[in-house]
């Protein structure tokens, strides 16, 4: 499953900073080989569209995504508008990252209801649905630059949530883990990955081949960090407290070279070739780009 093109890589970037430091983030990671510069959405951080229109602007060749928007925050007509005019004036760089909003504290800050776990993801699938029908429209405006609108990306674990990416997504984010109304994530091992991506399959159909598959990565963990490193992940670990950390997909463990092994079978295992990694990963992943490619 996933589109065999060799590996796509995506910093998601937790803060700007001041305009000079936000360009010289963007410049640096499109320098260590990242294909995409990736903004969340959260309160307390950077708004995401302003972002992306900078990042776009400061670097030559790397897509600019929304590494995923809280899209229970958006009404799906006014986002159309917002997400067409970033991908025009971009040059056509964006990559819509969607998502079902998780962490209840954010929507109470906003004065915003916090739906339920279904209301939420229902959500999602009227975003999609009105965004591919608009951009469909050949008399829309305004036109995004690229034919039919940005790819979208789709996040989640859940069934409920990958019936839907199944449905509309271009690129299927696979989270790796459960994700409480904290925002607390417990990691998924590799016999739940390998449920999930086998659930993921059937749902695609003929899709599979042609759908392709992210994982944003919560860590990477060198040899003499693992002790460390299972402390620290503890609480995100399932109940069964499993101690491999090798089993998480979510995880990446060993050298760079083992790393960049690890990255190989789970593409041919699992049909991942879009690897996200946090902002403070960015140099960390950046040895194991040179080696994939």
């Amino acid at each position: 499953m996933g589109v065999d093109n060799g590996f796509r890589f995506g910093v998601n970037m937790l803060s700007t900073g001041s305009r000079d430091v936000w360009i010289e983030k963007c410049r640096r990671a499109e320098a260590l080989g990242y294909d995409v510069v990736g903004v969340p959405d959260h309160l307390g951080m950077s708004a995401p569209f302003p972002a992306m229109m900078l990042a776009a602007e400061a670097t030559e060749r790397v897509r600019v995504n929304t590494f995923v928007l809280n899209v229970p925050f958006y009404n799906p007509v006014l986002l159309a508008r917002d997400v067409a005019t970033v991908d025009g004036l971009s040059g056509g760089r964006v990559e819509l990252g969607l998502g079902a909003g998780y962490v209840e504290d954010e929507f109470a800050a906003a004065g915003i209801a916090f739906p339920s776990g279904g209301r939420r993801v229902e959500s999602v699938r009227e975003a999609a649905a009105t965004l591919r029908r608009l951009y469909a429209d050949p008399d829309y405006q305004p036109q995004p630059a690229q034919a039919g609108g940005p790819p979208l990306l789709i996040a989640g674990w859940g069934e409920r949530m990958l019936r839907v990416a199944a449905e509309h997504a271009d690129i299927i984010a696979l989270t790796g883990a459960a994700t409480a109304a904290s925002g607390v994530l417990t990691l998924a091992d590799a016999a739940e990955a390998a449920d999930r991506v086998a659930y993921l399959r059937e749902l695609l159909g003929a899709r599979a081949d042609s759908t392709e598959v992210n994982v944003l990565i919560q860590a990477l963990i060198e040899p003499h960090e693992r002790d460390e490193a299972l402390q620290l992940l503890a609480p995100h670990l399932p109940a069964t407290g499993a101690a491999d950390l090798d089993d998480f997909i979510a995880l990446l463990v060993g050298t760079p070279e083992q790393m960049a092994e690890r990255l190989r079978e789970r593409r041919k295992t699992h049909g991942i070739n879009y690897i996200t990694v946090l902002e403070h990963n960015m140099d960390k992943l950046a040895a194991v780009i040179d080696l994939v490619r």
